[in-house]
């Protein structure tokens, strides 16, 4: 029985009936958990397998709490109840080499079966704990976690959240996320939504990881967005992903920066997607009239609960044609919302296909079929086109110096900004009713200020109602 670390119970002797003086404290000593199987390779796992109390969370109890809210608290019960529990799973599953730098395979759960390595606890990201609970104090003895996968995406929650049934990483890899971009992680304006250690120091984040100190840049990897410890959040993200509010929402933390019209912004829009899926963008011009001024779409609204990530995150199973067994699984990593897809419908990774080769199934929950979507984009990009057309064409015929001064913001600089917004990829889907909208009384106040006429046949009239 191991006795390093002790708890320790004060005896108080007092009388049964008046509050007298305490006498000598006494101190009990009590092995704190029960030495793990040497071949465990120093991973210590449950001190308490029923009530999933891990040795390490006698003294990190609140991690111990917030873990126990987590699917990795659960990770066990989830493969034996899943039907197909396989030897070869049980690995992710349990305390073993998989998502940490043990390099050994044979130790933990694999190496002994025993119950006490049952679920992914602490140790399956930390490493093997018996050295740091021998002497916690030990600079040697500190078992970070990465939040890095590794060049070959088989570190970290790579290990395990990878392969043909769960390619979350994959994914990710392919996807913006995955991308480090230099010259933005190396700026401190920019650095919070480019740099994955920057974008956790800018939420408030403190958690100590191994790769914190490193002068490299890091991706926005998956420990970024999601909480390895504690599970308030579905998917245990680090915010809801539900939350209406640029302020709350964790895409908008950094898909929600210039949305407003400023005169200092020469640079125009950026990163506006969520205010504006919310209906809180664009410059509006005086008198500006609308029903709700926010024009929040379907897409923005109770309609859509789960805003950027009903689109964005689509996940899907697809099976085999001829035989009907399980074949692939998309886990909306990719974070397109309508990727392009072979003919078997699974994601390639690629972004310049035709609107016929892409899959709508986060659109189908709303728009019915995939037909359907595919024709409201069609008319929303045709409608939102035609206007950008016509305001550009109005813009090339106004004064340069309506354009740019830092002390007023002109209705050319405004209707410039409205032309951009409108330009950002994906915004005729954010929130069509409001760029056209905007658009329209764009026009309009050109009209005014400067006495332009639009020229062609583009209708100024409403076409969009927001629902």
């Amino acid at each position: 029985m191991r006795s390093v670390n002790l708890f320790r119970f004060a005896v108080l002797a007092s009388t049964a009936f008046t509050l007298a003086a305490c006498t000598d404290t006494v101190f009990v000593e009590r092995p704190l958990f029960d030495d793990p199987p040497t071949e465990a390779g120093g991973f210590v796992g449950y001190t308490d397998v029923e009530s999933k109390r891990t040795v390490c969370g006698a003294c990190h109890v609140g991690r111990q709490a917030e873990w126990e809210r987590t699917a990795h608290a659960h990770a066990w019960a989830t493969l034996e109840e899943s039907g197909s529990s396989r030897a070869f799973c049980e690995s992710c599953h349990t305390v073993s080499s998989m998502g940490n730098l043990e390099t050994n395979e044979n130790v933990g759960w694999v190496a002994t079966s025993n119950p006490r390595f049952h679920d992914v606890q602490c140790e399956a990201c930390h490493g093997p704990g018996l050295d740091h609970v021998s002497v916690p104090d030990a600079p040697q003895n500190q078992p970070l976690a990465m939040l890095s996968v590794g060049d070959d995406l088989d570190q970290g929650c790579a290990a395990c959240h990878s392969g043909v049934h769960r390619p979350f990483t994959e994914e990710w890899a392919a996807s913006a996320h995955g991308d480090v971009v230099a010259f933005a992680a190396a700026r401190v304006e920019c650095a919070s939504c480019h740099e994955g250690k920057a974008a956790l120091q800018s939420w408030g984040v403190k958690a100590a990881f191994l790769e914190q100190d490193e002068a490299a840049p890091m991706a926005i990897t998956c420990g970024v967005c999601h909480d390895p410890h504690d599970g308030r959040f579905q998917g245990q993200l680090r915010m809801p992903v539900e939350e209406p509010s640029v302020e709350r929402n964790l895409c908008m933390q950094c898909h929600g920066r210039t949305a407003v019209a400023m005169p200092e912004n020469v640079r125009g829009p950026h990163a506006p997607q969520g205010p504006l899926l919310l209906g809180e963008a664009g410059w509006t011009p005086p008198g500006f009239e609308y029903p709700d001024i926010r024009i929040m779409t379907t897409h923005g609204t109770q309609a859509n609960p789960g805003l950027c990530a009903t689109c964005h995150m689509e996940t899907y199973e697809l099976e085999d044609p001829e035989t009907g067994a399980f074949s692939f699984r998309a886990t909306g990593h990719s974070f397109q919302a309508i990727p392009c897809v072979d003919e078997n419908g699974v994601p390639t990774g690629e972004t310049d296909c035709g609107l016929q080769e892409r899959s709508y199934g986060g659109c189908t929950g709303c728009h019915g079929s995939a037909d359907a979507a595919r024709s409201a984009l069609i008319v929303a990009r045709n409608r939102i086109d035609g206007l950008v057309g016509t305001i550009g064409a109005l813009l090339d015929r106004i004064p340069e110096e309506e354009f740019g001064d830092p002390s007023v913001l002109t209705t050319a600089d405004g209707s410039l900004f409205n032309m951009q917004l409108a330009q950002e990829p994906g915004s005729e889907v954010h929130n069509p009713f409001l760029l056209e909208a905007l658009l329209v009384a764009s026009i309009r106040q050109i009209e005014r200020d400067y006495g332009l006429t639009p020229s062609g046949n583009v209708s100024l009239e409403l076409q969009f109602t927001p629902q």
